[in-house]
């Protein structure tokens, strides 16, 4: 292949969408749009997309099919290598192999991904539309993204869990294996109409078979054992999809990659969890995730062979590990790294941000919120706005608590409300007006040191006020000293947490000696107070202390803490503590504040940033324990149309977790994605915090804090669009496709033609029927069968 710039890429263009190119004889070829999401299984294709601002980096996709040859492999490889020079050096580069798609890759064709048998130099040619001389069996997979792959048009071919389309051109037949569910068998449906819609002309018919009531559509078998003959034994059982568990997924290593000696040498530096200051512009690294896929990071200084042999670094490297050929490399440079990269880091801070993603909150390091004034129609208005300032309403609701004694609930005294005890469990009900109908949202918040039958108590009693409330309220698990925003601006800054003891009783059981609480907060949306450790060293610069003795309370004033926070803090010390208060300055503390904390320490005096808001990227993941193992497969580039009623869905907003329940999700899938949520963010490579709140939010029922984070939000979709019944209901009538399609012994699909072509493929003969006797129905009956049937 020639160095100068091929001609292909000056056809290129900047836009955002896809374009797509095939390998013919080592050439770059453009495919029709119409084609686009058909895959020869024999070629190699180049995939860009472009994003609607320009100045995002575009992804550069090379797809390699099952039987592509080494060359057209190599070939591909090459183009991406130069594209990369000719776009700049800031695509984000893939490697995609037939069946192992990314989930980035796999979102390009909401329609599904077809992959067909041949290739272009064999002779077989992309879209032809109006051609009905065609028999093929399509295996479909997938309930988000679906993909269909050619296999030979035989009973062997079938198993019970999967779904098939057989295509005879003027007639496609979906059968559905009885463990397929409502949502594949929708996805299939919705492939099929493309197929019809695109490469018919709309003129081809579609009838649907229930793999597990065959006999409901007599005339429809009728045509499946002409064309397949009558089938012999039982259907093989599904083979599960291979996919990485969470721990794999979490088992994060970095590699540097240099030839600063004159020899290319890989060498591990680091594991999770990973830091942004361990790569160096002057190298290229690989990252590791657990074999799932590798990562390729090209630092602006790193030299040019460096930059250039990347991709086929990573390749060496799968090999040498032993890895499957198939795992999905990502090639970025320095500046133009993707989301799904970057999530790796268990910090990561773009040029211009002052911190990076992850909020770290811990005893003594409550983070800041930057909090405004809300608008509760405009939050309501703008989902947006909600979800992105976590607040579902202005806090004005209702707030009802109660705390688990004896594990029964116990209702708390309203002038006690904002004051949780570590030692204890609390269920906050917060009912809000939205549209005049009561929206609600259940608490349950979690003490450090409440007993395991009391948080079992806790969650049993939450289920006891959702049943009472019909299903109605969001239940949003909070753990102690995680309060999430809209839980701090209820309390209108009047939130203390003691770190022990309990609120049962007449009196609070309290703990001898001082106590110190620190105070966070600027208004009453945001402020909240925690007791830490009772000594010097807990101290912080940027804040305001309430030191509690059983002579005196001081007031301590940080140097870094601002007019707004002292005067917030004066009416959480009044709760604290009715004893008067001396204010005290930093650098002026009288020796008793020193004593009551067990004397002098040195403590955070450094000025603290203020953090902006992490640019993480929202992930959704479904939850299925569809293949007898439960499995959380993520969505890319999702929407609404992703959460279906069969459904668990995961969807990870870095500050927090949301849990989605489809109405009609199994108990066991309900059962276990709380613990699965768990066990997603302790297994997270960026080591994220176990106690990050988990909402559940059920269909039908979800708050602006979790629809803010789809685009065009629609509340009326469950209700008002066609179920998958509704829509097989309209296919047609099922007589009028047998009547057209087959007379057992003189099948119309071999009349008026005298070639077939496979599937957009080269002329050939006629497909072969078996008819019930086993006596072959053909214009030809002698010639061989074309490629890609049986």
């Amino acid at each position: 292949m020639s160095e100068k710039t091929p001609e292909a890429f000056k056809s290129i263009r900047h836009k955002p969408g896809l374009q797509i190119w095939t390998i013919n004889k080592l050439q770059m070829v453009p495919v029709p749009e119409q084609a686009y999401g058909n895959f020869f299984e024999g070629d190699c294709y180049i995939v860009i997309h472009g994003k609607a601002d320009p100045k995002q980096p575009v992804d550069v996709h090379y797809w390699i099919g099952n039987a592509s040859s080494q060359d057209e492999q190599g070939a591909a490889a090459i183009y991406v290598t130069q594209l990369d020079d000719y776009l700049g050096g800031s695509p984000v580069q893939h490697r995609e192999v037939q069946g192992c798609e990314s989930a980035k890759f796999q979102s390009y064709f909401e329609k599904g991904i077809v992959y067909k048998k041949g290739g272009v130099e064999s002779g077989f040619r992309h879209i032809e539309t109006n051609v009905y001389n065609i028999l093929r069996l399509l295996h479909v997979k997938g309930s988000k993204r679906v993909s269909a792959t050619e296999v030979n048009v035989s009973w062997d071919s079938f198993n019970t869990g999967d779904i098939f389309l057989l295509d005879m051109g003027k007639v496609i037949v979906q059968w559905n294996g009885e463990q397929s569910n409502r949502r594949e068998k929708l996805k299939a449906m919705e492939l099929a109409q493309g197929i019809r819609d695109r490469e018919r002309g709309g003129r081809a018919q579609i009838g649907i078979v229930e793999g597990r009531d065959e006999a409901e559509s007599p005339e429809l078998m009728k045509i499946m054992v002409a064309v397949l003959g009558e089938r012999r034994g039982p259907l093989k059982e599904p083979t599960p999809d291979d996919q990485p568990d969470l721990y794999q997924m979490g088992n994060v290593r970095l590699y540097h990659v240099s030839d600063s000696s004159g020899n290319l040498v890989v060498q591990e530096i680091a594991t999770q969890p990973l830091t942004q200051d361990l790569l160096s512009s002057t190298d290229c690294y690989i990252v590791d995730q657990g074999g799932s896929k590798i990562y390729v990071w090209k630092g602006k200084q790193a030299s040019r062979e460096e930059r250039q042999c990347a991709l086929s670094r990573a390749v060496g490297f799968i090999k040498a590990k032993n890895y499957p050929s198939t795992t999905n490399v990502e090639v970025m440079a320095e500046d133009a790294e993707s989301a799904t990269f970057k999530q790796l880091f268990k910090s990561w801070t773009d040029k211009g941000q002052t911190q990076g993603m992850g909020k770290t909150y811990s005893v003594g390091k409550i983070a800041k919120v930057e909090q405004t004034k809300f608008d509760v129609m405009e939050l309501h208005a703008r989902p947006e706005l909600a979800a992105q300032q976590r607040m579902v309403d202005d806090a004005s609701g209702k707030v009802q608590v109660w705390r688990i004694e004896k594990l029964e609930l116990k209702e708390v005294p309203a002038n006690t409300y904002g004051q949780f005890y570590g030692g204890d469990c609390y269920l906050v009900l917060y009912t809000y007006m939205k549209a005049s109908k009561p929206q609600y949202i259940l608490y349950m918040w979690q003490g450090r040191h409440a007993t395991q039958d009391e948080i079992t108590a806790c969650a049993y009693q939450a289920v006891n006020v959702d049943n009472e409330y019909k299903g109605a309220p969001v239940q949003i698990r909070v753990a102690m000293g995680k309060e999430p925003r809209h839980f701090l601006a209820i309390f209108k800054g009047r939130l203390i947490i003691y770190e022990g003891g309990t609120g049962r009783g007449a009196v609070a059981s309290p703990t001898p000696g001082p106590r110190l609480f620190q105070i966070r907060g600027s208004n009453e949306f945001n402020t909240k107070a925690i007791e830490v450790a009772a000594r010097a060293s807990s101290l912080n610069t940027n804040d305001v202390f309430v030191l509690k003795t059983d002579l005196m309370c001081y007031l301590w004033f940080g140097k870094g803490c601002s007019g707004d926070e002292r005067e917030m803090s004066k009416s959480v010390a009044d709760i604290i503590s009715r004893q008067d208060k001396q204010t005290v300055m930093e650098g002026k503390e009288p020796a008793d504040f020193w004593v009551a904390l067990g004397g002098k320490a040195p403590y955070a005096s450094d000025k603290r940033f203020e953090q902006q808001e992490p640019s993480y990227k929202p992930k959704l993941f479904e939850c299925s324990n569809q293949t007898g193992q439960f499995r959380m497969t993520e969505v890319g580039d999702f929407s609404q149309d992703d959460l279906d009623e069969d459904d668990v869905m995961l969807l990870d907003t870095w500050e927090e977790i949301f849990l989605w329940i489809g109405k009609s999700a199994n108990e066991y899938e309900k059962k276990e994605a709380f613990t699965s949520a768990g066990e997603y963010l302790s297994t997270h490579p960026a080591h994220r915090d176990p106690r990050t709140p988990i909402i559940m939010v059920k269909q039908g029922y979800e708050p602006p804090t979790f629809t803010g984070w789809f685009n065009a939000w629609d509340p009326h979709k469950w209700s008002g669009g066609n179920s998958y019944e509704e829509i097989k209901q309209k296919l047609g009538d099922v007589a009028s496709i047998s009547q057209i399609t087959v007379d057992v012994n003189n099948t119309d699909l071999n009349q008026g033609s005298s070639g077939y072509s496979a599937p957009d493929g080269p002329v050939s003969s006629p497909p072969v029927y078996q008819s019930h006797s086993g006596h072959a129905s053909s214009s030809e009956t002698k010639s061989a069968p074309p490629r890609g049937t049986s």
